[in-house]
């Protein structure tokens, strides 16, 4: 077989969809576009060669990367959530109670069904604390 059919395209476009399925990250969806354009560029042009089919799937990829990253830099979504994944940061502002003291600026905190490590200045236990940071998982606190 010395050409390539329009075909061969579009079962490779499926195999790299099916394989963004397994191994998600939507590389290989755009790929999978691009080699679908090729099959239809080549089923609408027949006589394509295969230096123009790979040259053509190689534009189509480049393009539909283009502008995958280009529709991802758009910022972010507005969302009825905007602290998903910063579980932290819900907590600035609020005020609790030290179950355990704060010594040589770090201790403890339980929050909600959790403990959180805390960094603030030295206290007893029983001391309101009220939550003025985040700093990765670690909650800064100062005396209320």
């Amino acid at each position: 077989m010395e050409q390539i059919e329009f075909w061969h395209w579009f079962v490779l476009g499926l195999g790299l969809l099916v394989f963004e399925f397994f191994a998600p990250g939507a590389f290989f969806l755009w790929i999978g576009l691009a080699a679908g354009a090729t099959g239809i560029l080549h089923w609408l042009v027949p006589d394509l060669g295969w230096q123009a089919q790979v040259m053509w799937f190689a534009v189509f990829s480049i393009v539909s990367i283009i502008a995958w990253r280009s529709i991802g830099k758009r910022g972010p979504r507005e969302t009825d959530h905007p602290m998903l994944n910063q579980r932290g940061q819900q907590y600035v502002g609020r005020v609790f109670t030290l179950n355990s003291p704060i010594v040589n600026g770090n201790g403890k905190i339980t929050v909600d069904d959790s403990t959180w490590k805390i960094t603030g200045k030295d206290c007893d236990a029983g001391t309101k604390v009220k939550v003025i940071g985040v700093q990765g998982v670690i909650l800064e606190v100062e005396h209320e």
